[in-house]
Formats: structure tokens, C-alpha cells, sequence
């Protein structure tokens, strides 16, 4: 599989000229093959979202390189990086981030028509109802629960078909079922679409729907686990214990 993401001791320092500068990454090399599932966990404060941000770039970082499918990020002028973005990435939050004046269909709809796409219509029935969403799409956001609007979000994202998900805690305003529903439908998509999902989260059950794990502790990885032939069970108690030791 093409290397798709790369990391060459990646570091963040946020207010570097201050006195009190706070080290958030320290020299995190890493690599992100195309279609692997990758979580990155860690306790609050961690910067495990920090990473995440920059990866996606929304971030800078302070020192160290940034390749996205070969191309040094941070040598790209901020519009070659937004069109970079628009492209090629798509983001889950926790916060689901949909407009309530925009029906749940025009919420959908809204990132095909920023690019001025085309809307193909068999192809928003398909995403729309495989997310079991198709009943909803008249209601406003605010008219909807939780989970429908997280399931809003991810049909939003896949209809600008992305060739890489970032997903920060995509879980973490669902309950049980529903985080499961997701979960499952993100390793959906990534093994039958081939899309790459580097996701954050706290939760060893929603880590263990991925190929790799990364545990980042004080700004380093403490610990890489790879999932191979482990059943889902045996791969998910492997976390457990790391998330427990670290």
C-alpha cells in the first residue's frame, strides 16, 4: 500500500516566544499507509487531538516535515493547502458543526455546492440510506436527535467522497448503540471504500474497530499496537491493557 502521510519528528510548541512555552508534540515521526483504519489515543492534555489538527492540517506545527501522498505540507501557500483539504480530506467532530437554518438535505448537500459540483442524486440516496437517514432529510438539526445528526455529519463528509476521514472523539456525544452503529460504518467504509480513517478517541472499544492504534503520552508515542490477524476481542483487550499501564 502507497505511503499516504508521514511524519518526520514532528513537534509543536505553542506560545514558543513566551515564557511559559508549552511543548504539546515532541518529534513524532510516523506513517500512514493508504486504507488503514489509524486511532490515536491518550489521556486529556496528551496531544493526541493536537496531532490530529496538524495531520489534517488545520494546525502548523512548530518543527519537523509534514507529507500528504509526497508533498511537504507546509512548504504549500494556505490556498494550495485549502484546496489540498477540499480535495483529498474530510472531518467528523464531536460537535457535528451542521447549520440549523439548512435543512438536514441542504446540510448534506452544502459542501457539493461550495465546490460547485454536480449533486448525483443516486449517489446521495445511497449514502443517505445506508446512514438511515432518508426520513429525516426535511427536518432542521435542532428537530433531531444526537445520533441522526452525527449520522448528518458523516453522510456530509462521505458525499464529497474524501480519500482520507479525520475524526475527532466522533463518538463521544452518542450512546452505546449508536457509537456502535458508527463505528461499524466507518470500518465499513474504510474496508470496502478504501478510504483512510485516522481517528482520535478515549474509548479502547471504539479503537478497537481500527488497524492500528498509536497511544501518545506528554506529546510521544508511548506505544504502537497493530491489530493483524487479532479478533476483535483479543485486539480491544490489548488496548485495554495499554490504555490501563500508560
Amino acid at each position: 500500500m502507497e505511503e499516504i502521510i508521514k511524519t518526520e519528528m514532528l513537534t509543536k510548541i505553542y506560545n514558543p516566544l513566551s515564557q511559559n512555552p508549552k511543548l504539546a508534540l515532541d518529534q513524532i515521526s510516523l506513517s500512514i499507509k493508504e486504507g488503514e483504519f489509524i486511532t490515536i489515543m491518550g489521556k486529556s492534555g496528551s496531544g493526541k487531538t493536537t496531532l490530529l489538527n496538524i495531520l489534517s492540517t488545520i494546525d502548523d506545527l512548530t518543527k519537523g516535515k509534514l507529507f500528504i501522498y509526497g508533498k511537504n505540507i507546509f512548504e504549500m501557500s494556505d490556498s494550495e493547502k485549502a484546496h489540498f483539504r477540499k480535495e483529498n480530506i474530510g472531518f467528523i467532530f464531536q460537535n457535528f458543526n451542521l447549520l440549523d437554518t439548512l435543512t438536514i438535505r441542504e446540510n448534506i448537500q452544502l459542501p457539493l455546492k461550495l465546490s460547485k459540483k454536480k449533486i448525483d442524486q443516486d449517489d446521495f440516496d445511497r449514502i443517505v440510506g445506508e446512514l438511515e437517514i432518508t426520513d429525516i432529510l426535511d427536518k432542521y438539526p435542532f428537530e433531531c436527535s444526537g445520533g441522526q445528526t452525527q449520522r448528518v455529519a458523516v453522510a456530509r463528509t462521505l458525499i464529497m467522497h474524501p480519500k482520507i476521514i479525520f475524526a475527532d472523539e466522533p463518538t463521544g456525544n452518542l450512546d452505546g448503540v449508536r457509537s456502535k452503529q458508527l463505528m461499524q460504518y466507518l470500518e465499513k467504509v474504510n474496508q470496502e471504500d478504501k478510504i483512510t480513517v485516522i481517528m482520535v478517541t478515549h474509548d479502547p472499544l471504539d479503537a478497537a474497530y481500527s488497524s492500528q492504534m498509536y497511544y501518545i503520552e506528554d506529546g510521544k508515542i508511548k506505544d504502537h499496537l497493530m491489530k493483524n490477524d487479532d479478533s476483535f476481542d483479543t485486539y480491544f483487550s490489548k488496548i485495554v491493557k495499554i490504555s490501563m499501564e500508560l
